[in-house]
């Protein structure tokens, strides 16, 4: 069956050369509800952070997402481009962004940032993986407006083949955005009840959660056209999933097996006594 595309134009208003897209104001709205959710944890304890240190944190972690999104891009995607080209790499306004190498900066500068703020680390972790399911939704969103190219399908207007694809942007909004974001909500507020929560343990579950969904997912996704299939019928964004199941599973037996690390005076406790503490 073929659902017709809704013609949303991707640029919400322009003025000028300027042009406002809705692929940045959906990550825009992104980063705003994760810093509302961080906001709670660090108001109910479950982080020791100030909200001067969050907006310290946010400018951390826009660095290392940029800069680890485009650095794996460019290494892994297209390589021989940005080689011919380096200017090139700064003009991310033409696009180029991976989503495993801003995870990765996000990681690189999450861990910068504790050092610094001498903040627990797997705090800082386990507050970004649950901050960071909207904007996994909203930016899938963005996606889907940009028209970025079965039982049923839909044909993309930037398509040069016009052939009906599934909306995988749709796909991924619900089963990253929302799903994971449930799925980690659940297990955050029963390991606090049961006692048994570790610092980490969110971190660990969102890289296998995130790992099996964005492998599944890219089976209805066209693989990235100057790549293509690149291990039999795995694509590039299958293989650097399943990197991210194998760092999840191996940061869950640290979890489960590290000695809890009681707090400094002065901070917060890594783990809440009271159940209200973990409403977000």
């Amino acid at each position: 069956m073929i659902i017709p595309y809704p013609r949303i134009p991707p640029v919400l208003v322009r003025v000028g050369p300027f042009a406002v897209r809705w692929y940045g104001v959906m990550y825009l709205v992104g980063y705003f509800v994760g810093y509302r959710i961080m906001r709670a944890r660090i108001e109910r304890g479950l982080i020791s952070l100030t909200r001067r240190d969050l907006d310290s944190l946010i400018g951390y972690l826009l660095a290392g997402m940029v800069l680890g999104a485009r650095l794996m891009y460019a290494i892994v995607y297209e390589p021989g481009h940005y080689l011919d080209d380096p200017a090139e790499f700064v003009r991310i306004w033409h696009g180029g962004l991976s989503f495993h190498g801003a995870l990765i900066g996000m990681a690189i500068a999450a861990g910068a940032f504790a050092r610094v703020h001498r903040v627990p680390f797997w705090q800082v972790a386990d507050t970004l993986a649950l901050a960071g399911t909207p904007g996994l939704f909203f930016g899938r969103i963005g996606n889907f407006i940009n028209g970025e190219t079965v039982p049923w399908a839909m044909v993309f207007p930037a398509d040069a083949q016009q052939l009906p694809r599934h909306p995988s942007q749709l796909y991924e909004a619900i089963a990253e955005g929302i799903f994971l974001f449930v799925v980690l909500r659940v297990l955050e507020h029963r390991a606090v009840t049961r006692g048994s929560y570790r610092p980490g343990m969110l971190a660990a579950a969102f890289l296998i959660g995130y790992g099996v969904l964005r492998f599944l997912l890219e089976f209805t996704r066209q693989p990235d056209a100057q790549l293509g299939l690149v291990l039999g019928p795995l694509s590039m964004g299958q293989l650097l999933s399943s990197a991210m199941l194998v760092a999840g599973f191996a940061l869950l037996g640290f979890v489960l097996t590290a000695r809890r690390a009681a707090p400094r005076p002065g901070h917060a406790a890594s783990v809440p006594d009271a159940p209200h503490d973990t409403a977000v």
